[in-house]
């Protein structure tokens, strides 16, 4: 099928960083963005167990994120898939596509953030190895992983009908992802604002084959967490991207169109003010719900091993029972008799009935409530 090039912007070629960017045409928007964020990580800060209480944030960054490249899961699935991972009835053909591919994007996220704390900077290598990690199975993995791209790639409107944007040419690519990455250890632009011209910049490069809306995305929340402007992984903008895409898109092509990268900053620092009070809200509810499930779990359970319990279902809320009773460090007794009160109790509901040797399956409904998108 010939491609419509009508509508296509090109890559700007030789534009890059900009020279032009000025900070006065969107100063509302960086002092909004900035108090957004580090009230938020202020709770951050604050949480006893931040990985704890904010994994179903990652969670939705991963289906959502996942979702804007039409891939479709559930947080529902995803955690039944976590579920089961460990257990010897587990296949991965048991799953549809869409959700290993989401489950690989976690994993993606999770080691390219052990390996900044491990001291690892954020590079072409980084990136490299993040892309393998996320098309190593399904469907990407006939899509060259861990490679950049050999030939011209074309960023499409949602029907396929007219290519709406030209990345750089492959035999420029190297080139520009140096510039990239120099740009981001290097130039003076504040925090924020370099958050910004990266992501785009990352997005208008389109360096792989498959798979580089996800780890632009991705690269937001690393670059704002290894440079210190959050104290802990978890700031995630996917959910605002997806509700404005149209506006995400026409802000970008307008870079390489006309030269705007005012209004392209002015959008992103919008995005991360709204996403910063959407995820504000979304963890302050997830902690006031443990605090008042650390009582109810203490007043139900009667036992030294409540808390330890309400960390397991918080961490797993849709789990085995044969996890619970082996992996959460609780006496397997006592573990099989929290199970009963649990349900008992409606705090937990069954979704699976024991049979066999295949154990019951639950979830925690006031947390899957507040987590689901």
């Amino acid at each position: 099928m010939k491609l419509d090039l009508s509508r296509a912007v090109s890559y700007h070629y030789d534009l890059f960083p900009p020279d032009n960017i000025d900070v006065n045409q969107f100063i509302e928007e960086l002092l909004e963005a900035t108090a957004a964020l580090a009230k938020y990580d202020q709770m951050l800060k604050g949480l006893h167990n931040s990985e704890l209480l904010l994994a179903p944030l990652r969670n939705q960054e991963a289906i959502l994120s996942s979702r804007m490249e039409g891939t479709i899961s559930t947080m529902d699935e995803i955690l039944k898939y976590t579920a089961d991972e460990n257990s010897e009835s587990h296949r991965q053909s048991h799953y549809r596509p869409d959700v290993i591919e989401t489950i690989l994007y976690q994993r993606g996220l999770r080691n390219a953030q052990d390996a900044i704390t491990d001291g690892y900077k954020l590079s072409g290598s980084m990136i490299k190895s993040i892309h393998q990690q996320l098309l190593s199975m399904g469907r990407g993995a006939q899509k060259s992983p861990g490679k950049f791209k050999t030939e011209q790639n074309y960023l499409a409107d949602r029907n396929k009908n007219s290519v709406l944007f030209i990345p750089i040419s492959p035999e420029k690519l190297q080139d520009g992802i140096d510039l990239l990455f120099d740009y981001i250890e290097n130039h003076h632009h504040p925090l924020l604002i370099k958050t910004a011209v990266m992501h785009l910049e990352f997005e208008a490069l389109h360096p792989f084959q498959d798979g580089n809306g996800r780890i632009g995305r991705m690269l937001i929340t690393l670059l704002l967490w290894s440079k210190g402007l959050i104290s802990e992984p978890h700031f995630y903008i996917s959910a605002f991207l997806e509700e404005n895409k149209d506006s995400y898109i026409d802000s970008m092509r307008a870079v390489s169109k006309i030269g705007d990268w005012n209004s392209w900053c002015a959008f992103f620092l919008k995005a991360v003010a709204a996403q910063a009070h959407k995820n504000l809200e979304v963890a302050e509810s997830i902690q006031s719900l443990y605090e008042k499930m650390k009582l109810v779990f203490s007043e139900k359970l009667s036992s030294k091993w409540s808390v330890q319990a309400l960390d397991y279902i918080f961490t797993y809320p849709i789990f085995r029972n044969n996890n619970f009773t082996a992996k959460s460090g609780i006496p397997p007794a006592t573990a099989q008799r929290f199970t009963r009160t649990l349900i008992e109790e409606n705090i937990i509901i069954t979704l699976e009935e024991s049979s066999g040797r295949r154990p019951g399956l639950y979830s925690f409904e006031p947390l899957m409530e507040l987590v689901r998108v």
